[in-house]
């Protein structure tokens, strides 16, 4: 007995559906077989080459190596160009205390050279008087800003130069007064 047409559409989609799956899962497989391949075909580096050489006893030190100095302010840079030494202000409030607050920040900020009136901070506790997941503080710098963000949530500490809001303002929402 022969099937109807429909049936015979209807069983042929139900192979096929079928077969999708094993598709699926042989290319999954071979996309893995791949990454393992070129991850194995790294190499590892190889060993500096041994020194046959006796040291020398001339009484002469080695030059040491000469420790980068210290960024600074840039006063008549961009923010960009200032980007490294708010980095460095900001290093060392959380080298100092990694638990620092908004105004640790702040103050090191200002401490460096930053205009305090071109500062801007958000709060470190929420309105239902918890910690909050990260602060984020800024300075308006040559028609810019630098944002830097700290905490929990944000993963450690980030920054980035943005253009100035259309509010005058670099960051969004409630901010500190800072009256200190």
């Amino acid at each position: 007995m022969a099937k109807p047409a429909w049936q015979s559409v209807g069983a042929k989609t139900a192979r096929r559906r079928a077969r999708r799956p094993r598709f699926a899962l042989g290319m999954v497989s071979a996309g893995l077989l791949l990454g393992v391949s070129l991850t194995a075909c790294t190499g590892v580096p190889a060993e500096p080459p041994a020194n046959d050489t006796a040291p020398s006893n001339s009484g002469a030190p080695e030059p040491s190596a000469t420790p980068a100095p210290d960024a600074t302010l840039v006063p008549d840079g961009t923010a960009a160009e200032n980007l490294v030494y708010f980095n460095f202000l900001a290093a060392a409030v959380t080298k100092a205390n990694p638990a620092a607050d908004g105004r640790a920040y702040i103050d090191a900020l200002v401490a460096g050279g930053f205009d305090r009136a071109a500062i801007e901070v958000t709060f470190d506790r929420t309105q239902a008087d918890l910690a909050a997941d990260s602060i984020q503080f800024s300075v308006r710098f040559a028609g810019e800003c630098l944002i830097g963000q700290i905490g929990p949530a944000s993963n450690g500490f980030h920054s980035v130069v943005v253009p100035i809001l259309s509010t005058g303002l670099c960051l969004v929402g409630s901010t500190r007064q800072i009256d200190w």
